[in-house]
């Protein structure tokens, strides 16, 4: 058989098409008009025309921003890949051994940057009167180095060691960490990252525990050890060690007293200098997770919205995640620091339409290793008892395939003592675009879905049953009752039920308002352990008191009303370090008390059956309100 030119062609067209869409992950049943054109171009497809997404950009990604340091014969070089980066680079030593949470003691002088490079004279900068660290002696040192671009924005902080002699040489260092994870009575998982791979030890309780194999990222369980105990803990990684210290948690069930601390909404504010480190507000969060520890609060809770986020690009999302953690760093090394996700954790995939001048958003696919779920777990240690996903609920269209993110590490729940905290994802399969247009689906900001709805009734029937458990607490980024700056969305949408996920085109059976009252009835029906909602996305703190007579409906609510049975709080703390949101009016707003915009921390003091509520704020260390919660 022959062809002819035409034929010929068309059939390389094919084969090339064919080629580019076996490289392209599958579009998610779960969406509606989604394909990929001729180019293998992700679109959606409106009105005839084909909307394509936009192309992933960012101004600094984490690998950039890094530096990538090389040892010269003389100090560090670094390469920020960036020839259109002229900044300063701040340096100085980190004295671990001088300091219980190490920061970096910066020089009084910097080092430009120049065309994206850098070069540090360690010899003749940090030698003499300036070596701190006895370096010069001992051949090892760490530096600690911040990376500000030519209008002064903090944009990272760094951490590099170096072993010098003839030369220097940058050797493993522990650029992220060491964190407490997953704290239980007999230990704790200790996680951090290392620049280079490694095969790391950790030494607790007389015991070795160590990495399976070389790596960069460590998830270190050290077990074995003794209830409610103080221990101290080394990690060796190559030619360095540092040591540390945490306490084990008490028997499940004990009564032993204790303290926990509660705050959300740590994305960058304004005002400059550390309040906004690429992302995030490193100056507030500093305070915070230094006043949680010097409180003795056995963890901090921070749920939702850690920084900016609604990015396009891992590399900057991976930079963000990276400052969050910087900040909170060296406390996170004696005590649990749980991160859960909130709406600014989106990571997504848009669709601008010039023609309507309308912008579609959703969570970024292929889900199990794009989503903003995904990029969270790589970035947090959290316990893995949560529901899988949302694949196999009624509006599943692909039973037998993933088509939904999976809730491994942001939907779970912990024990402490006689307390437990359940956490939700009140942001999963995120569409920021769903309120306004449901044309290409996704799930709603402050939607809980069936599956997730599902595993927490089921999770707190297990803990009703459970004698260990005396006091139950749940955090979600969205309060159930939005008081200033959300009143338009979370689980309220200015009291219009319309509001709700969207499935392969098909809307759910279940409204926004209705969701919330399935919720509350299982918190306040089922439950007599329940205690209150821990909330955030409101960048404010207020407490709103939850009575079987509190107001909660829209004046036209045309559906049946929950009876609530008793009280229980709605505690909002948005005030680690977003712009402030000033109070509105609601139905319940004569519940609610404390109002104010100032920066909060609240700790929770649990003491056998009483626990108190009580209000720092963390910059001015003024108390400013309390509650006794039992």
């Amino acid at each position: 058989m022959f062809f002819s030119k035409q034929h010929t062609f068309a059939l390389l067209c094919l084969l090339m098409a064919s080629a580019i869409f076996a490289q392209q992950p599958a579009v998610p049943a779960v969406h509606a008009n989604l394909r990929y054109d001729v180019a293998g171009r992700l679109v959606m497809e409106k009105d005839g025309r084909l909307i394509p997404a936009v192309t992933p950009t960012a101004p600094y990604t984490y690998e950039q921003v890094f530096g990538s340091p090389q040892g010269t014969a003389d100090g560090i070089a670094f390469d920020f890949k960036m020839p259109n980066l002229n900044g300063t680079l701040y340096y100085g030593f980190i004295p671990y051994a001088d300091m219980k949470y190490p920061h970096p003691v910066y020089l009084g002088r910097s080092l430009p940057i120049a065309d994206g490079k850098a070069n540090l004279n360690v010899r003749a900068n940090l030698g003499g009167r300036y070596d701190m660290v006895g370096w010069e002696k001992s051949s090892f040192g760490t530096l600690g180095y911040r990376v500000a671009n030519e209008r002064g924005d903090l944009l990272y902080d760094g951490i590099v060691s170096f072993k010098a002699g003839d030369a220097f040489e940058v050797i493993p260092t522990i650029i992220e960490g060491p964190f407490i994870n997953i704290l239980e009575a007999d230990g704790a998982v200790i996680s951090f990252t290392t620049n280079l791979p490694v095969q790391a030890t950790v030494l607790a309780g007389g015991r070795a525990f160590a990495d399976k194999a070389a790596t960069t990222q460590h998830e270190i369980k050290v077990t074995g050890l003794q209830p409610n105990t103080n221990y101290d803990y080394t990690v060796r990684y190559g030619d360095l060690s540092q040591n540390y210290s945490f306490k084990t948690a008490p028997k499940p069930g004990a009564k032993t007293a204790f303290t926990f601390a509660y705050a959300s909404d740590s994305r960058n504010g304004t005002g400059g200098g550390e309040r906004n480190v690429h992302g995030t507000n490193f100056y507030i969060m500093k305070k915070i997770a230094a006043l949680a520890h010097q409180q003795n609060a056995a963890f901090l809770q921070i749920t939702g919205d850690l920084i900016n986020g609604y990015l396009t690009h891992r590399g900057q999302m991976d930079l963000q995640y990276a400052n969050w953690k910087r900040a909170v760093q060296p406390w996170g090394h004696h005590f649990p620091i749980v991160a859960a996700m909130g709406n600014h954790e989106a990571f997504m995939h848009v669709f601008r339409d010039t023609v309507e001048n309308r912008t579609y958003t959703i969570d970024r696919f292929p889900f199990a290793t794009e989503s903003a779920e995904k990029v969270f777990a790589d970035h947090f240690v959290n316990p893995l008892n949560g529901p899988k996903s949302e694949d196999g609920s009624k509006y599943d269209p692909n039973p037998n395939e993933m088509d939904f993110p999976s809730y491994e590490e942001n939907v779970f729940y912990y024990t402490y003592g006689n307390v437990a905290m359940i956490v939700l994802n009140s942001d999963y399969w995120y569409a920021p675009s769903l309120s306004q247009s449901d044309y290409i689906g996704g799930n709603l900001h402050g939607y809980i879905m069936d599956n997730q709805m599902v595993w927490l009734q089921e999770t707190i029937a297990k803990l009703e049953k459970d004698r260990s458990v005396q006091h139950i607490f749940l955090t979600l980024h969205t309060p159930f009752f939005p008081n200033g700056g959300h009143v338009g969305d979370d689980m309220w949408y200015r009291g219009n039920n319309r509001f709700r996920p969207n499935v392969a085109g098909q809307p759910v059976d279940v409204g926004i308002i209705e969701r919330r009252d399935q919720l509350l009835d299982v918190l306040i029906n089922r439950s007599k352990k329940f205690v209150a909602i821990l909330t955030g996305d409101e960048h404010n703190y207020n407490k709103l008191e939850l009575r079987p007579e509190t107001n909660t409906y829209p004046d036209n609510w045309d559906k049946p009303k929950l009876q609530r049975s008793r009280t229980i709080w709605q505690i909002n703390n948005g005030a680690a370090g977003a712009p402030y949101y000033a109070q509105e009016q609601t139905p319940w707003t004569p519940w609610v008390t404390g109002f104010t915009t100032q920066n909060a921390l609240v700790f929770f003091d649990v003491k056998k059956k009483r626990i108190r509520m009580r209000v720092v704020n963390p910059d001015t260390l003024e108390e400013f309100d309390t509650l006794q919660l039992r």
